[in-house]
């Protein structure tokens, strides 16, 4: 994650979103009442959608089980 002053990101606002939008890279943006950090719409829409999943009770660990009866499981064999 790159860092940058809040007068350099106003300076250079248009660049920095071309950037977080073709790496995905977050950038802080530092400024002396507070930090803040900068990232793509997609980012964004990805963490929403993690933290409402995340949020959901009991999903976690249901896909949790999935996984392990599928491993449990094991494969098949198939004979050519």
């Amino acid at each position: 994650m790159g860092t940058v002053s809040a007068t350099n990101a106003r300076a250079n606002l248009y660049r920095l979103i071309d950037e977080v939008n073709e790496s995905s890279t977050p950038v802080t943006i530092t400024g002396q009442r507070g930090n803040a950090v900068l990232i793509s719409e997609a980012d964004w829409v990805a963490v929403q959608e993690t933290l409402h999943l995340v949020g959901v009770p009991g999903l976690v660990e249901s896909v949790r089980q999935a996984r392990l009866e599928g491993h449990q499981a094991g494969t098949t064999e198939i004979e050519w």
